[in-house]
This record gives C-alpha cells, sequence and structure tokens, in this order.
C-alpha cells in the first residue's frame, strides 16, 4: 500500500482564484459576530492591499485590519475565519516570491501584521523565526525619498 502524500498547496491559485470581497447578512451568530449584522467575506487581494498600504517599519494588528476593512465596505464586522485563511495565503505568496528571488520591497509585507508570536506565525512555512526575520529586515532597510 502505497503512504499518502499530502499535495503542496498551490498559494498562487488560492490567490487568484478567490471570490471579490462582498457584504453579507447574518442570519444566526458567527465567530462572535451577532445574527442581523453585515460581515465583510473579504478577499486576498483586498488584503494585500491593505497590508501594502502599511508604512515599512510600522506594525499594524489583524483586529485593526478587520475593523478599518468592514468600514471601507460599510459593513459591521469582518469574518475572522476568511481573514486568518486569505492572510496565510498572502503570506505564503510573499514567501514564495522571496524564493524565487524577489526583492523584499517587491513583495506583500505580511510581517507587519503577523508577528512572531502569532498563532498564524507558527502555522506559515517560513515559521515564527522566518516572520521575525522579515521584520527585522524590513526595518533596517533605508527609507525610499518621497
Amino acid at each position: 500500500m502505497k503512504p499518502i502524500t499530502k499535495k503542496k498547496p498551490d498559494w498562487y491559485k488560492r490567490f487568484n482564484d478567490a471570490r471579490e470581497p462582498k457584504v453579507v447578512m447574518l442570519q444566526s451568530d458567527f465567530a462572535g459576530v451577532k445574527a442581523g449584522s453585515t460581515m465583510l467575506i473579504s478577499s486576498p487581494a483586498q488584503i494585500a492591499s491593505y497590508l501594502s498600504s502599511i508604512p515599512s517599519g510600522e506594525v499594524c494588528t489583524v483586529a485593526r485590519m478587520r475593523s478599518d476593512l468592514a468600514k471601507r465596505s460599510r459593513a459591521d464586522a469582518m469574518c475572522p475565519v476568511t481573514t486568518s485563511i486569505f492572510l496565510k495565503v498572502v503570506a505564503e505568496v510573499s514567501l514564495r516570491d522571496l524564493e524565487d528571488g524577489k526583492d523584499l520591497e517587491q513583495v506583500v509585507p505580511f510581517w507587519r501584521i503577523v508577528t512572531p508570536d502569532s498563532r498564524l506565525a507558527s502555522k506559515l512555512s517560513c515559521g515564527p523565526e522566518g516572520v521575525e526575520h522579515y521584520a527585522r529586515l524590513d526595518v533596517a532597510r533605508p527609507q525610499a525619498v518621497r
């Protein structure tokens, strides 16, 4: 009997095949959001855009991002479940881009929101040490003149 081998996820496919963001009305309580509330179901692209807008050397919390994106979409909340999934997709695409030789400033800076001590950092292919490494590089690099 052949051992079952787990296929590596195609992070680019997951990023590119995601649906457009939408706002839904909750019929029942879900993940801490009450029934009757509107909830944004985001996308990897929307999250990547948000992360790219965080200035180098700064950090943001996932809660802040969820609040900001929900407000922009005129929703009461942003889905915490899909946020975690899509944030991992964005981070893994960035990591793959770095492996492929892209420079730090050419990838989505997921380390500005994913901290080394977060649950997500331990699930990423680079681990918490990698997140910390990229955050240090980001802070240390010279700032572009605007």
